[in-house]
């Protein structure tokens, strides 16, 4: 054999090596590794070393048959919900249990689910990251529905529409008319960290003296003790806060925005087309005007009309 073939004989050996390295790659699929799938996210293989798919823990599963395109809807028998523990009218944690035109609307969507609610406090400014930590399934709290927060969450309804007022100690000893009022550093004015009602109050009137809790009710304990002039959120909230004080605070009564309130859910989530459903049952055959005398009636001259859902995508 000449000494050329012999060298070529471990080359052709070597090479034979490369090829079928390069093919176990192309068969990946049966070996247990990672692919992605139609859909864009990851699923495991025949292996079944990581496979998620049968229990649906960790894979996003096929939602073509429901017409969603989310996440699945919370599974078991508790519908963990987020809502205000302090807000007169709309939740009030109580001995006997969480109270009010929230709590009320909670338990009635989570009857229909066929599950049991349970209640985890929530203020305005935890709202959206107990929903993206999966501390609750739902938020149903006052919760103000607007462009900045639907871009982390979804939002089922409007299954309310309130306007942002100004209450102040009986008499309006300040003169306090609207707005334009607060723009001062003359009257000092309470809002709640993290609500859109401060929002509004800082871009309608940038020059007021601001002041801020995580909840009103420190709001108006503020005001009873001298230390503000002016307390603005939405005015349904102002009424259970007058209600509750004896005749120590009145509305202004001159609301100068539009505040829908949603249930809000996590992005994606199947819950929030089940949810527009049940509210829709629920303005059809009256159960949230009954809920709504109730509770918000206790106080509200009249019962108005439940707003149009969007269903945009349901």
């Amino acid at each position: 054999m000449s000494r050329s073939i012999r060298l070529l004989i471990p080359l052709l050996a070597a090479f034979s090596v490369v090829l079928a390295a390069c093919g176990s790659d192309d068969d990946s699929t049966d070996a247990g590794d990672t692919e992605t799938t139609a859909s864009g996210d990851t699923d495991t293989t025949a292996s079944g070393d990581t496979d998620t798919t049968a229990s649906g823990d960790s894979e996003t599963t096929d939602s073509s048959a429901d017409g969603s395109d989310g996440a699945a809807a919370p599974a078991g028998g508790t519908l963990k919900v987020g809502t205000k523990y302090d807000q007169p009218l709309f939740g009030v944690n109580e001995p006997d249990g969480v109270v009010g035109f929230d709590a009320d609307i909670a338990r009635y969507i989570a009857g229909e689910l066929g599950m049991e609610v349970e209640f985890q406090e929530a203020v305005s400014a935890n709202r959206e990251p107990f929903l993206e930590n999966g501390t609750v399934d739902m938020v149903v709290a006052t919760y103000t529905i607007n462009d900045e927060r639907d871009e982390i969450v979804d939002f089922a309804g409007p299954y309310y529409v309130a306007g942002q007022d100004i209450m102040v100690v009986a008499g309006n000893p300040k003169g306090i008319t609207g707005i334009e009022s607060l723009n001062s550093g003359d009257i000092a004015t309470c809002s709640v960290e993290g609500s859109t009602s401060l929002d509004n109050l800082n871009e309608m009137a940038p020059d007021a003296d601001v002041t801020t809790f995580d909840a009103y009710t420190k709001c108006a304990d503020a005001m009873g003790q001298g230390r503000v002039d002016a307390v603005t959120t939405d005015n349904v909230i102002l009424l259970g806060l007058a209600a509750e004080s004896d005749g120590a605070y009145e509305l202004v009564e001159n609301p100068f925005t539009e505040e829908p309130y949603g249930i809000g859910v996590p992005e994606g989530s199947e819950l929030r087309c089940q949810i527009n459903v049940i509210l829709q049952t629920m303005y059809d055959d009256g159960t949230w005007a009954q809920i709504y005398q109730d509770t918000v009636g206790a106080v509200a001259s009249e019962t108005p009309d439940p707003p149009a859902l969007n269903n945009e995508g349901c």
